[in-house]
């Protein structure tokens, strides 16, 4: 029955070029140049390619459902649509989902689509950092995060490790957390995560110290401490600061910071991938607030 009912509001699309498919087209290099700021055309009724950010692949649409990005159209293999009809009709009414042979969708993209499943959202206003802040139990701040990966993976990070009540900022630099590879990195969470964009890092550190937070960078630096040894201090609400690979966090950030931390590594390493540094910092200094443990199997015992 849900089959038939997706069925029979599926819009079939035949030509890889028809226009109502066309915030789909060549996301192999459109979606990589996006601008980060939505919404530059004023005109309300009118939505440009820098309003739309790409979800892809069954859990990333999901998220996307259930957040709070509105959902321009959705656009399926007509042969996988029978095995996500649940997905397809939880898709909002009002919103078209078109279906397409596999051919017809790799030449919409511009790539072999195997995942079966996009969606076309809609950017949101970027928040305000500082109301953000405010709204935050703990944030996480990216310095220029250049690696779409990498930025996927900080997302993932916070929410799974984080929880609820913790943000992030980003500095304008930073790659869009919302182009597809990003967003399939972070298995959607970054349609969860709340974030904001800041202009000036270093400036802003001085709002975060205001609504008292403790600014923690993580550094190699020689003049650090080591993570052991910041615990002894109380902080209440931390704001973990993390620079790219290679340059790190900025000079202006880094005197700004309450505490310059370190991870101990190897000695004969000279650091970490952000994305794990990441992990390991947000960690052990950001009460995860840990929901029901999964209950133990009685037919599996060891696992």
């Amino acid at each position: 029955m849900v089959y038939e009912k997706m069925i029979g509001s599926m819009i079939e699309i035949h030509d890889p070029k028809d226009p109502r498919i066309g915030v789909f087209l060549n996301q192999k290099d459109a979606w990589l140049k996006a601008a980060h700021n939505p919404h530059a055309d004023t005109n309300p009724d009118r939505i440009s390619d820098e309003g739309f950010f790409i979800a892809e692949g069954v859990l990333v649409v999901e998220q996307l459902i259930r957040s709070k990005f509105p959902i321009h159209s959705v656009l399926v293999t007509t042969n996988r649509a029978k095995n996500i009809a649940d997905v397809l009709t939880s898709v909002p009414e009002g919103v078209p989902v078109y279906g397409a042979s596999q051919a017809v969708i790799d030449e919409i993209v511009g790539f072999p689509m195997h995942r079966g499943l996009l969606a076309c959202g809609i950017r949101l206003p970027n928040p305000d950092p500082i109301e953000l802040a405010q709204g935050c139990r703990a944030l996480v701040v990216l310095e220029d995060l250049s690696n779409h990966d990498n930025v996927g993976s900080m997302f993932r990070s916070v929410a799974a490790l984080g929880g609820d009540g913790v943000g992030i900022w980003m500095t304008q630099r930073c790659c869009d957390p919302l182009y597809r590879k990003a967003l399939r990195v972070s298995m959607g969470h970054v349609l969860k995560v709340p974030f904001a964009m800041v202009d000036d890092l270093a400036s802003s550190l001085d709002d975060l110290h205001r609504l008292g937070l403790t600014t923690i960078a993580l550094t190699p630096r020689a003049d650090s401490i080591t993570i052991d040894e910041s615990l002894n201090r109380k902080v209440d609400k931390p704001a973990l600061l993390f620079g790219a690979e290679g340059p790190g966090l900025s000079d202006e950030v880094l005197k700004k910071a309450d505490l310059r931390v370190r991870i101990e590594i190897a000695k004969d390493v000279d650091s970490l991938n952000i994305a794990a540094a990441g992990a390991v910092g947000i960690h052990r200094y950001i009460d995860p607030q840990i929901r029901n443990p999964p209950q133990a199997n009685p037919n599996n015992p060891g696992h």
